[in-house]
């Protein structure tokens, strides 16, 4: 699509067509219903920092303090981010983490920066972590400080923001209680001004997953219902065993866009799943940095990487 049309789109007025200037937000919402891509989730946040440092080949000691460590981590972000490979062009968004967003990447905030630099639309990891499981789920910690981060959000620039919650046993009273508390976090999101991704996981270890997303899928529908005419959310979900099980909600006209976590599943696999899902685009997050280490070199780098999101971005077309 030509940049032009991303910036203007046709009016109708009394049989006359001019062209409208279409806001940030509006740009960013057309990007994802009608163009081809996926999101990158980099969002990794405190207690899987560690880990994925060292899959990228930083050990742990390489850092003394959590400052220390979190900066190595900016440092494997952005070289993700400033590479040749990653833009707009395949890339709907990018979820960050808050310490990203509050960073800065070539002397830009980072949100500034995927967005006007990359033309990649920036979200934000809003939970705090999760409970203890319960009923067969795990829900979302409290979030009291949330109202200030949604502000913080929307004065940077970010467009949405995701939330997490995990369902580990086809439980009908934990599922409802994970969705029910999901839709109540998304109001407050849809309140503040931006797109709410709801996420609540299911297991891959799940030992029913089946009837745990069929229970899912039943309650996400009926929380739907309830939305107000003309608010949209977005879903990310986990893969499901059977093949287009969500084509219903990526057909919802309350659901902006279905996307998917690899959940754990190899990239390979991952991407050969969901490609057998028509509708629903990746939000893969370790899969998507699989292989990438901080010992290559730039170009040994920026190929890898660029292979992955060619990868990735073929499942989420097809």
């Amino acid at each position: 699509m030509p940049f032009a049309s991303k910036l203007f789109a046709p009016l109708s007025i009394r049989g006359h067509t001019f062209m409208k200037i279409l806001t940030t937000k509006q740009q960013q919402q057309r990007k994802i219903q009608t163009q081809p891509g996926f999101l990158a989730a980099l969002d990794q946040s405190g207690g899987s920092t560690p880990k994925a440092l060292a899959a990228y080949g930083i050990k742990e000691g390489a850092w003394k303090n959590d400052d220390e460590m979190f900066g190595l981590v900016h440092q494997m972000r952005a070289r993700i981010i400033t590479s040749p490979s990653f833009c707009g062009d395949r890339i709907h968004g990018a979820i960050l983490f808050e310490g990203t967003m509050d960073r800065e990447i070539e002397g830009k905030p980072t949100a500034d920066y995927l967005w006007n630099t990359k033309r990649v639309i920036p979200f934000l990891k809003i939970d705090k972590g999760l409970l203890p499981e319960s009923d067969g789920a795990q829900l979302m910690k409290p979030m009291p400080e949330l109202s200030a981060l949604l502000k913080k959000a929307v004065g940077k620039g970010i467009y949405g923001t995701k939330e997490r919650s995990v369902i580990l046993q086809a439980n009908p009273t934990g599922v409802k209680a994970v969705v029910k508390q999901q839709f109540e976090v998304a109001a407050q999101v849809t309140a503040a001004g931006l797109m709410p991704i709801i996420e609540p996981e299911v297991d891959i270890h799940c030992p029913d997953k089946t009837k745990a997303e069929e229970l899912l899928k039943k309650e996400i529908l009926e929380n739907l219902k309830a939305l107000p005419e003309g608010q949209l959310v977005m879903l990310k979900l986990t893969l499901p065993t059977k093949d287009n099980f969500y084509s219903d909600l990526v057909k919802h006209p309350k659901v902006l866009k279905v996307v998917a976590l690899s959940g754990g599943y190899p990239r390979e696999k991952g991407n050969e799943i969901l490609g057998r899902n028509k509708g629903v685009i990746a939000s893969f997050s370790r899969a998507l940095v699989e292989g990438l280490t901080a010992q290559q070199s730039a170009a040994e780098f920026d190929g890898m990487l660029d292979a992955i999101i060619q990868g990735i971005y073929e499942a989420s077309v097809k």
